[in-house]
């Protein structure tokens, strides 16, 4: 999200314990297309595995009359547009080429450097959390 400090906003993927590094070329996601109603294309990555790899943050969603009752004594709010929340928050650099996928037909590798959906824990970000 442009103007916040990166450290604000940026979403991470760490790996559990165990896991044991592996090459780029071995990390490639499988990538699918799917046509939209409007005839666009949508691009649909399989995260499965990386979501494997990922742990699951354990903390419940926060209700949403606790995070009002919580803002009630604040002198100043502030509301950022979630619209597009997916594609606001920035990735962590160290975390980047763990979203690379291959387009088919030679077209090329590509990696998110925006949080893209499907990730594990992706939501909370744009939750409130």
């Amino acid at each position: 999200m442009p103007g916040l400090d990166r450290q604000l906003v940026e979403h991470k993927l760490p790996i559990k314990d165990g896991y044991l590094p592996v090459k780029q070329a071995r990390r490639r996601m499988s990538m699918d297309t799917e046509l939209k109603k409007n005839r666009a294309v949508r691009i649909c990555v399989d995260y499965r595995n990386l979501n494997e790899a990922s742990p699951k943050d354990e903390y419940p969603m926060p209700m949403a009359d606790m995070l009002i009752d919580g803002a009630a004594h604040n002198h100043m709010l502030s509301f950022m547009d979630g619209n597009a929340g997916y594609n606001q928050i920035m990735m962590a650099e160290q975390d980047i080429h763990k979203t690379a996928f291959m387009c088919p037909g030679h077209i090329g590798a590509f990696e998110y450097t925006v949080m893209p959906f499907g990730l594990r824990n992706a939501g909370p970000p744009t939750k409130g959390q």
